[in-house]
């Protein structure tokens, strides 16, 4: 005959039993001293936190003999009856299994029934949320104004499901999740209550396996004192068995596998999973939690109590969270959910397990790794002495000056800025065999990519004796040149941004400002493209390709040929309009100097 479980034994009989929920106790004891206990109340938790003890406890505060205040005594026949579960005054309904109209009909016949042996009735409805809303209406009236000396108490899981109606009519209390001190402190209790000799090191892990529950902890607890074996002591190692927290080995190996960068190692640790026998599924699940506890230790640069296994297993975990580094970690977060959400739409479990192991072993993931290839390709073109595709423009060389002052005056007419307001002043070229600048990548993680670009070397001061061959702003050759490049880059980054932007060309540039000209019938996309999300989209390309950050202006402008002269050439469009209408071509140099119609037309002759 099988015995109650070791939650059942030892739930809470009392207020001063409940851990961790301390403002719902005070509350009911006052409403029970005060004789003000309402008639409905919605008692809303994560499983495991204690919704359907409390509402027992409330019961047997409310029928208990010996007791008149909110301190039942635990002993009397109300008190051990509503504890078992065989009180006929209180009432505990599934309202998963039984939640449809007729059960609710069955329940207010019930309902109108006085006490048998109790001063109160209260029924428990547990997992209220699941009610139909026919049935939800069918009890809504009872609910509202039931019969004397009745109460009701609904736990749920999931408040939001509940109708409105029915939470305006209740008090609401919400159930926090317990912390796995909190946890522990149950695990300790009821382990000495039952003589389980069980080490602190494996009632920590037991707490922090329940997830926030203590029915899990207790049910944990059970289960590895069954394992261990009569009269013998639950052991670490017990523990670790038993939860499966073993598994926590091939975790540390695939994450050394990437702080290693290293991806056969990746597909070789995602192999050994695949071979342990273990769901691929709920192995990414632990991949997550593992990542996230990294992330919180690199944050809190210590191992949190919640987070905390063992000596050995503590230790290992702050030091891989200091070598995959919070960037890093943040990207692994970000293939993992990429990874589930490709195995929810059908992918091979086993192939994006590979897969987020390598892309994660070769430094992919996060935003900052997109912005990181962005800088290298921009100081790969400052170092060139910008981009590929501009020409070098060409400057006169100075002559050599007989005095500073001469100097001065012959490289300020060398120089682009005395030619007017159409360029900028020019930038010393970077030297191709510089190295990259050292502190670009710490100031990519600290202040992402503008403090990576402020972070980049000054250019060297310009000498008098020898002028730049770069210049900091294109021309308007060298920009319509480099037009094509930005709406490529467009089509990558901003497709739309791409489509408006396809019959637009540069038509005039200084120093500061660049025009973009739309045909005189492409107003829409002129509007569009003034957008500020479209003008960000289109700064940030002329930034990466030109290296500048000019105003834009768009106008309209005569200068581009209409949509049907774009598609069609002149003597096609000529074609095309003879055929459609009809008439012929006129050579203009072979027409009379005066046009015909001013010549009187002679009468035509009529006979007598």
């Amino acid at each position: 005959m099988s015995s109650p479980s070791l939650y059942r034994r030892h739930r809470p009989r009392t207020f001063s039993d409940v851990v961790g929920q301390e403002s719902i106790t005070r509350t009911l004891r006052n409403a029970i001293d005060r004789q003000s206990v309402h008639h409905a109340y919605l008692f809303v938790g994560s499983r495991g936190t204690g919704k359907t003890s409390m509402a027992k406890i409330l019961a047997a505060a409310l029928n208990c003999e010996a007791n008149e205040g909110a301190d039942p005594c635990g002993t009397c026949d109300s008190c051990v009856s509503i504890a078992d579960g065989t009180s006929l005054d209180v009432v505990e309904m599934d309202a998963a299994s039984n939640n449809s109209v007729d059960d609710i009909r069955d329940l207010r016949e019930r309902v109108a029934l006085a006490s048998i042996s109790g001063r109160t009735k209260v029924y428990v409805l547990d997992e209220a949320h699941m009610l139909t809303p026919q049935a939800w209406n069918a009890f809504l009236k009872t609910l509202e104004e039931p019969p004397p000396s009745t109460v009701f108490v609904l736990a749920t899981t999931e408040a939001h499901k509940v109708l409105a109606t029915v939470v305006d009519r209740c008090h609401r209390f919400d159930f926090k999740r317990p912390s796995a001190a909190e946890i522990a402190e149950v695990v300790s209790r009821v382990a000495v209550a039952e003589g389980i000799d069980a080490p602190p090191a494996a009632v920590q892990l037991i707490a922090t396996s329940a997830s926030g529950s203590f029915r899990d902890a207790l049910g944990t607890l059970e289960q590895l004192s069954t394992y261990a074996g009569e009269g013998a002591a639950i052991s670490l190692g017990d523990a670790l068995d038993v939860l499966g927290v073993v598994d926590a080995e091939l975790r540390f190996e695939a994450l050394d596998s990437v702080i290693a960068n290293d991806p056969a190692g990746a597909v070789r640790a995602a192999a050994g999973i695949s071979e342990s026998g273990r769901d691929l599924r709920l192995f990414l699940d632990d991949l997550e939690a593992h990542s996230r506890g990294l992330l919180l230790v690199e944050l809190a640069d210590e191992v949190p109590i919640e987070l905390s296994v063992s000596p050995d297993q503590d230790k290992r975990l702050a030091g891989q969270a200091k070598a995959l580094g919070r960037r890093r970690t943040i990207g692994m977060l970000d293939l993992i959910a990429e990874a589930k959400a490709a195995i929810r739409d059908g992918a091979d479990a086993r192939v994006r397990l590979e897969l987020l192991l390598v892309k994660a072993a070769e430094g992919e993931g996060g935003d900052n790794e997109s912005l990181a290839a962005r800088l290298d390709r921009l100081e790969e073109r400052v170092a060139g002495g910008g981009s590929r595709t501009r020409p070098a423009p060409e400057v006169a060389p100075v002559a050599e000056a007989a005095s500073p002052t001469e100097a001065q005056e012959a490289t300020q007419v060398a120089s682009p800025q005395s030619t007017g307001p159409e360029m900028k002043a020019p930038a010393a070229p970077l030297d191709s065999s510089t190295p990259a600048s050292p502190i670009r990548a710490e100031s990519l993680e600290k202040g992402g990519a503008a403090a990576a670009l402020r972070a980049l070397p000054d250019p060297e001061p310009v000498e008098a004796v020898s002028p730049p061959q770069s210049v900091g702003a294109p021309s308007l050759e060298e920009t319509i040149a480099l037009w094509p490049e930005v709406i490529s880059a467009l089509r990558t980054d901003s497709p739309m941004v791409a489509a408006l932007l396809e019959r637009a060309r540069p038509s005039a540039v200084t120093s500061e400002v660049v025009t973009i000209e739309f045909p005189t019938d492409a107003d829409f996309h002129r509007r569009k493209a003034d957008d500020q999300r479209c003008r960000e989209a289109i700064t940030a390309c002329f930034v990466e390709i030109t290296g500048t950050r000019p105003k834009l202006e768009f106008v309209l402008g005569e200068g581009l040929p209409s949509v049907a002269e774009e598609l069609l050439g002149e003597d096609e469009l000529v074609a095309r309009l003879v055929s459609d209408f009809g008439g012929s071509e006129i050579d203009v140099s072979e027409a009379p100097s005066q046009p015909a119609a001013a010549e009187a037309p002679e009468a035509p002759e009529t006979a007598d």
